[in-house]
């Protein structure tokens, strides 16, 4: 594992704007890295799969372990939220995708660092974009990405046909429209009817979710986090109302840190893991505190050790683990499970260790 260095496509803003990635760069900076790029052996790629294809094993695990005992409390779940799980999980309701942040260096095993299994993005960036950028440039002999054809063939598992499946997001965020825009071409190139509306545009009416139209939404692909939608006043209808979610509402088992204390207490030293509590008194040497339902590094901070953290409900501490450092900064492994399967890489890169919403994205290859 490597990062190297070429020079940018003489056309590559054009490029990626027309296939939907405006937002290439954020506030004058770049977002998407079109002068470097990961490049990874075959055998690295084979270790980063087979680690999240245990890891989401082992996290199916984790959630048929809580909705079946009913101990939300151990990932911070409240009676809504809970119900709404459990209801979801015995259903046998399909999650579509998610994006496991993963430390890796090219040595030794992939850490799991988190799990966003609700509302990942950089979705686009990772299918569609550096597939193209490695096309144009030949500067690989492959790559690990499988990620737009799994999800064409993921979404009859997931939806039925015999109903519209409306997305939504905060649209006016370009990335949030990128990659609700890009799920919906999925879905339509699967064959099902679709369409599109703002978060805030989705209306309650006669006991239904309602759009624009004042048609019942029966499908709603969200980029809206649970526990966003259970502070939302609409909440008080969710349990009572039929709407297959996408993502499904066991996904809050996972999508929040509090599985990091749960896997490591089910698995103890496994290798793809990291030592997790709730009690920092748990956790020895070098750590990272994180906000239970925090997004987008919102406050995480490493610290050298746990003198003076204390447990506090909404937080956990998790062993550091050395990121790949390079002269351009520090890089997170973004593994791409669609179904029950590892398809895809995205890297993310940022001057710190903790990976922002403006981190930049850097294609990769392998040889």
């Amino acid at each position: 594992m490597r990062r190297e260095s070429r020079a940018p496509r003489p056309d590559w803003q054009a490029r990626v704007e027309a296939m939907g990635l405006d937002f290439h760069t954020i506030d004058g900076a770049p977002y998407w890295v079109e002068d470097g790029f990961f490049r990874f052996t075959a055998a690295q790629v084979d270790a980063i799969e087979a680690a999240g294809n245990e890891l989401h094993a082992m996290c199916l695990e984790a959630v048929d372990l809580v909705c079946t005992s009913g101990d939300f409390w151990r990932v911070g779940l409240g009676d809504v939220a809970a119900e709404l799980a459990a209801a979801s999980w015995h259903r046998n309701e399909r999650g579509l995708r998610g994006r496991m942040d993963l430390a890796y260096d090219g040595h030794g095993a992939p850490r799991l660092l988190e799990y966003n299994a609700d509302t990942p993005t950089a979705l686009l960036e990772a299918s569609v974009i550096q597939w193209y950028w490695l096309e144009d440039t030949g500067a690989g002999a492959d790559q690990f990405n499988l990620i737009h054809e799994s999800l064409v063939r993921a979404w009859p598992g997931v939806a039925d046909r015999g109903a519209v499946v409306h997305f939504t997001g905060c649209l006016e965020a370009p990335e949030d429209h990128g990659t609700v825009a890009y799920l919906r071409e999925t879905c339509h190139e699967a064959g099902f009817a679709t369409d599109l509306l703002d978060i805030g545009n989705v209306g309650f009416r006669d006991g239904a979710f309602v759009d624009l139209a004042d048609r019942p939404i029966r499908q709603l692909a969200k980029l809206y986090p649970w526990e966003w939608m259970l502070d939302e006043p609409f909440a008080v209808h969710l349990p009572r109302t039929p709407v297959r979610w996408i993502e499904p509402a066991w996904k809050q088992v996972l999508s929040n840190k509090g599985l990091l204390p749960l896997l490591w207490s089910m698995f103890p030293g496994h290798p793809n893991l990291l030592a997790a509590s709730f009690d920092p008194r748990e956790i020895q040497g070098r750590v990272v505190r994180k906000p239970q339902f925090g997004r987008e590094g919102e406050g995480v901070g490493v610290h050298a050790d746990t003198r003076g953290l204390e447990a506090a409900p909404g937080w956990i501490v998790q062993q550091h683990a050395p990121l790949f450092r390079s002269g351009h900064g520090h890089a997170v492994l973004g593994l791409w499970i669609v179904g029950d399967e590892a398809v895809g890489l995205g890297v993310r890169e940022d001057d710190t260790e903790i990976t922002r919403d403006t981190s930049r994205f850097v294609p990769h290859c392998f040889d």
